[in-house]
């Protein structure tokens, strides 16, 4: 081999690692949107942070690198700790679109507020049908959400699980605006930054948590 061809085949191999790690032309676009859509829908008072007895964020939204370090894989959305049976809540009101809990996001329910879709994975119960309509059931947790069932935000909707793909107990949150994926922990940004008061709540335990939360958001959204 010539050192020109060389030259050559090691340009055509950085050439296809270089294609093989950069985000997709549609992740492009989702990730390059968020501040333009953010700042058109700067409009969360009616917003909840959709988990209790929060504790860290444990993956950002984003390419990383998979379990094995074998590839990267893109992270479609925010993964949000809290100990097991903790209860989540509903981020905005909706109506939920499909339940389920099959493959790695687990039992999970999809809820549609406008342009938006709010995914929720890994949560405790199972999918059942009865009188002809899916229901997403956590009995322990006192949880039955209906298919095409209307919830307001706030509301508790399952809780935190172990359910398909996951290492760990944690709530999978992914938000979509029409075909596009949005960062979860910058829409908690212009949250907290617009709505100090987002996280009231009736609750004493509730309430009580919202110090503890904000300093954790302030670790993860200003670095």
């Amino acid at each position: 081999m010539t050192q020109r061809q060389k030259i050559l085949f090691l340009l055509g191999f950085i050439l296809v690692i270089l294609i093989s790690i950069l985000p997709d032309s549609n992740t492009v676009k989702a990730i390059e949107n968020n501040s333009k859509l953010l700042a058109v829908n700067n409009i969360w008072s009616s917003a909840s942070f959709p988990v209790e007895r929060f504790q860290a964020y444990t993956s950002p939204f984003g390419y990383r690198r998979s379990s094995n370090l074998s590839r990267w894989e893109f992270h479609n959305g925010l993964d949000i700790a809290a100990p097991q049976g903790s209860y989540i809540r509903n981020w905005w009101g909706g109506t939920v679109i499909q339940v389920g809990d099959g493959g790695a996001c687990g039992t999970h329910i999809i809820v549609q507020s406008g342009n938006w879709k709010h995914s929720y994975c890994h949560m405790q119960g199972k999918v059942e049908k009865l009188n002809g309509r899916l229901y997403m059931i956590d009995r322990a947790g006192g949880i039955q959400i209906a298919q095409g069932q209307q919830i307001p935000s706030g509301i508790r909707i399952g809780r935190i699980g172990m359910t398909g793909r996951t290492t760990g107990p944690h709530l999978h949150w992914v938000l979509r605006y029409g075909d596009n994926y949005v960062d979860p922990a910058q829409v908690l940004k212009a949250m907290f930054s617009n709505q100090p008061q987002t996280l009231t709540n009736t609750s004493t335990s509730w309430g009580s948590q919202q110090s503890q939360i904000k300093i954790e958001e302030s670790k993860l959204l200003n670095q």
